[in-house]
């Protein structure tokens, strides 16, 4: 079955729940990044064209102590949406209490609600029957559009849509679906995905998933030393995940039987000690010597590996090539970022440090989708589905 979009339901006068991420970074109860908020404002104001009585729900960070309770509050994001969308945005205090039923029966034209931050509940993590339940009293149409919340298993991302038969997506995951769908088929040649980051625990399902479909798998970042150190080479100080060494002689082996290519750095870009950028060094070649370790990869790599993207059909980028929060070791993610942009075919960036990297580098409009979901597009990209989309179909 395929997925509903918010199009496709009659939503004059009738009670939307909205489900959005609108989990941004704060510092002092200032927004620092609005992407996210960006992201879900076409969704939001299709709704209000249309004539919804809309409630907007979302959460933001992890809520433990009562701490969190006041540094974790939607507050900025309501008078930010309010301002975005020329509305008066009413945060309810309680999501779970009577509040939101009772402010939709007299809800103006220029008003919508926003709960809470959904964490602040210990039901909805739970995904308690109650809580979806309490929402599905006063709920005609449920659309979720948080992506990035979408492989988590809450009460507002499967327990209410399970209760309300009119479901389905917003624009934004609408997108994102259909942008990850051609990276799993692979149809866009030649298909070249680049993977970075610290481990490969963290991407190993990755690659298994796309193993069968990619002409080309870069791999840069802490990751690839584990699979020069696999070949025997020497890396230094430099992080491998010794007990997946089997694993990477295996994939290289893989991809050897299949006369596919998967390259590694061939220079580097290393220090004694992280925390002395000033006394970074290139390597003549792909080996490390002892007492330093890779923090971004060499010009010959970067050459390399920018030309094999800039003449790809579809790039996947997953993952920065070095430590790019910090400028001196940044230069080789920022040149991905740079040869994505360049690149004339399907340029996906899969969400999480890759996004921040692309943003950082202001090359995020030149590409063809960078996706709102770190862990939830990996996840996606795995498996081929999410229980929070699952759920709508």
């Amino acid at each position: 079955m395929s997925l509903r979009s918010i199009e496709e339901f009659d939503l004059k006068s009738k009670n939307l729940f909205l489900r959005l991420d609108l989990n941004v970074p704060l510092n002092e109860g200032e927004i620092t990044d609005e992407t996210r908020i960006m992201a879900a404002l076409p969704t939001i104001q299709y709704a209000i064209d249309k004539g919804a009585k809309i409630v907007l729900a979302s959460h933001l960070g992890r809520p433990k102590t009562d701490e969190d309770r006041k540094k974790l509050s939607l507050q900025p994001v309501a008078e930010r949406l309010g301002e975005l969308l020329n509305i008066e945005v009413l945060l309810v205090e309680e999501p779970n209490g009577d509040a939101p039923k009772a402010l939709l029966s007299n809800l103006k034209p220029n008003q919508l609600i926003l709960l809470e931050n959904l964490r602040f509940i210990p039901a909805e993590t739970k995904n308690e029957k109650s809580l979806s339940e309490k929402w599905a009293q006063f709920t005609d149409v449920y659309i979720n559009d948080a992506f990035g919340a979408s492989h988590r298993e809450h009460a507002s991302i499967v327990g209410l849509p399970k209760l309300v038969k009119n479901h389905g997506v917003g624009f934004l995951i609408k997108k994102e679906v259909e942008m990850l769908n051609k990276v799993l088929k692979g149809d866009d040649k030649p298909f070249v995905t680049v993977l970075g980051g610290a481990k490969v625990s963290d991407k190993i399902t990755v690659i298994e998933a796309l193993v069968n479909k990619v002409d080309t798998l870069i791999i840069g970042g802490a990751m690839a030393y584990t699979f020069l150190a696999a070949k025997g080479i020497c890396v230094g100080r430099s992080l491998v995940e010794k007990d997946k060494i089997h694993l990477a002689k295996e994939l290289l082996n893989r991809f050897k039987v299949r006369g596919k290519e998967l390259l590694l750095p061939m220079d580097h870009l290393v220090v004694s000690a992280i925390e002395k950028p000033g006394t970074a060094l290139k390597t003549e070649n792909d080996n490390i010597k002892d007492g330093y370790m890779g923090v971004d990869i060499g010009p010959k790599t970067m050459d390399y590996f920018c030309d094999v993207i800039k003449n790809a059909g579809m790039v996947f980028w997953n993952g920065p090539m070095g430590i790019f929060e910090t400028p001196e070791y940044s230069k080789g993610t920022f040149a991905i970022a740079e040869a994505m942009a360049n690149n004339t075919g399907l340029t996906i960036v899969g969400g999480g440090d890759s996004a921040a990297a692309i943003a950082k580098s202001g090359f995020s409009q030149k590409v063809t989708h960078v996706s709102t979901g770190g862990g939830a597009s990996l996840e996606y990209i795995e498996l081929g589905h999410l229980p929070g989309i699952d759920i709508l179909k």
